[in-house]
């Protein structure tokens, strides 16, 4: 299969990439800048401009590139970038195949459980309403930005990521080291849901959704149990083998990362209602599986 990744550069990305490549499709990275490879693809997510000529015969078109949520404080401006870079930029990949005379059979955009806001306790799959806040009203637009590709008949699937476990990149490899120094602890009152999932069911899902034609729309890519935030801190002690005796107040988290200390604090449980019932079976389906993986 011929298949086109944008944020190929990614944690994310950049796995599937390798995971593709190894079983041995063909895949093209969309890239920023002009292309110096047979396997690149120009795009300006900013002028909402794709060459589509390098897009040509793709049966698959997976959108993951957006700016770090994490990345930096939330100022005025990079609250900009998160949201221009996430719609601006689904709306340009939509619109370019869409415009294709042989379009992709399926277009697989990123998106967040973000879109749920804050669920406290209770439970919530793809049938959930968007909650209220930055966040969701981001994973709203992000989503609504992909309408040119599904007016044109392409199967379009948005993936509602939860917190990825990975040594290399996302949340997790902030935490790791700080774990491995037996510095952690639980972030506020540690009650709070955590929806996660392990780097390597997170590519296989990705793939199971190219690959599953009934699957459409939304789809929650977590793992099927999700875990309060104290029961990964106790998680994390057990597998690395390190105390886990220096709780951060959530006072110091506000201080330390301002506005976005709300969805740190904050509570998803989040169930992958959608992948289950299409079959899908998780490698690392518990906390202390996906640590271990990663």
């Amino acid at each position: 299969m011929k298949i086109a990744v944008t944020g190929s550069t990614g944690l994310i990305g950049r796995t599937l990439v390798r995971s593709l490549r190894t079983d041995g499709h063909e895949v093209l990275r969309l890239v920023r800048r002009p292309p110096r490879t047979g396997d690149e693809v120009e795009w300006d997510p900013k002028r909402q401009h794709v060459d589509t000529r390098g897009l040509q015969g793709c049966e698959a078109v997976v959108h993951l590139a957006g700016a770090g949520v994490g990345d930096r404080r939330w100022t005025d401006a990079y609250k900009k970038e998160i949201r221009d870079s996430r719609v601006l930029g689904t709306a340009a990949i939509a619109e370019a195949v869409a415009s294709l005379p042989d379009r992709p059979r399926v277009l697989l955009c990123g998106s967040a459980i973000g879109f749920y806001g804050d669920t406290g306790d209770t439970a919530v799959d793809e049938t959930a309403p968007p909650g209220e806040g930055f966040l969701p009203s981001v994973c709203v637009e992000w989503e609504a930005a992909a309408a040119a590709a599904e007016e044109a008949g392409i199967r379009t699937v948005f993936a509602r990521t939860g917190l990825v476990i990975a040594r290399s990149g996302g949340a997790w490899a902030r935490l790791f080291p700080i774990f491995q120094a037996g510095l952690g602890g639980r972030l506020g009152t540690g009650r709070q849901y955590w929806s996660f999932i392990a780097l390597h069911d997170h590519v296989a899902a990705l793939r199971h959704l190219l690959d599953t034609e009934t699957l459409r729309g939304p789809v929650n890519l977590t793992a099927p149990a999700p875990v309060t935030n104290r029961e990964v801190t106790a998680a994390m002690g057990r597998v690395l083998r390190r105390p886990t005796a220096f709780p951060v107040p959530a006072a110091a988290i506000r201080v330390a990362l301002g506005e976005f200390a709300g969805d740190v604090l904050g509570s998803q449980r989040v169930v992958p209602a959608k992948l289950l019932e299409s079959g899908f079976r998780f490698a690392f389906p518990t906390i202390d599986a996906a640590i271990r993986a990663a």
